[in-house]
């Protein structure tokens, strides 16, 4: 069963008198428990549309589904406790971590959105949390400040796993992070992936995408140009653009 799917979604914006088509007419699915990848260059349009599979973008026409039913009612998307299930992940972890508030108590504040809990015991699954994260001890008591570029973004990470999502869209989570970090986070994704865990994952590093992704969109001006299994996008890729792309990962020559 697809757990997400849009169908002839488009997303246009108004810029100085002209309309722009950051997404045009495009279908996307995911089965459940399987991570695709959205892959393109800067300006591609994939963050617009992993906003729109978020229920952060409207569309300006087309519908997304989540477990056969829409997102959207009205202007509400994910409404009521549908909200929890899907959660993203933000290139800037600021977006999502209070700069005033103490990395624990942040994610236990959000556990207990979520989660029946009383203070003491949000607290408690906070600190599990964040451990699971490679953040513990002192650590998962500083500010968002005080922390690694790595740190802030498994600490986001940890902030959308509070809700116990079911789905969980990251959009270019490794791209302001150093190599160390890089690889830790990948490693978290990684046991999340076998954990069950649904995942959208945009970037524009292919390397990250093959190593996490069952399947993989390519997207140039909006339109997925190509998509299918990852092995056979990386090893037998038939649009000029995707074959530009994969020639552009280090050591690697078609």
């Amino acid at each position: 069963m697809n757990i997400i799917e849009a169908k002839d979604v488009s997303v246009t914006f108004e810029s100085f008198g002209q309309e722009i088509k950051a997404v045009d007419h495009v279908d996307f699915f995911l089965p459940e428990g399987q991570t695709v990848g959205i892959v393109g260059e800067s300006g591609s349009g994939k963050s617009t549309f992993a906003r729109v599979l978020s229920g952060l973008q409207l569309p300006t026409s087309g519908s997304v589904t989540y477990l056969g039913n829409p997102i959207q009612v009205g202007k509400q998307t994910y409404p009521g406790k549908l909200r929890k299930d899907v959660q993203m992940v933000f290139q800037d972890p600021y977006g999502s971590l209070n700069p005033r508030m103490r990395i624990v108590k942040a994610i236990a504040e959000a556990i207990r959105q979520h989660q029946d809990l009383d203070k003491k015991s949000a607290i408690e699954a906070g600190v599990r949390l964040l451990e699971s994260m490679g953040i513990s001890g002192d650590d998962a008591y500083k500010y968002p400040r005080s922390l690694s570029g790595g740190q802030r973004q498994r600490a986001s990470v940890a902030r959308a796993l509070s809700a116990q999502p079911r789905l969980l869209i990251a959009d270019e989570p490794t791209s302001a992070i150093d190599q160390s970090a890089q690889s830790q986070l990948l490693g978290l994704f990684n046991n999340l992936i076998k954990e069950g865990l649904s995942i959208v994952l945009v970037s524009h590093d292919l390397s990250v995408i093959r190593y996490l992704s069952d399947y993989v969109y390519v997207m140039k001006d909006g339109v997925f140009v190509e998509s299918g299994k990852t092995e056979d996008i990386f090893n037998n890729p038939k649009e000029e653009y995707t074959k530009k792309l994969i020639a552009s990962i280090p050591g690697r020559k078609l």
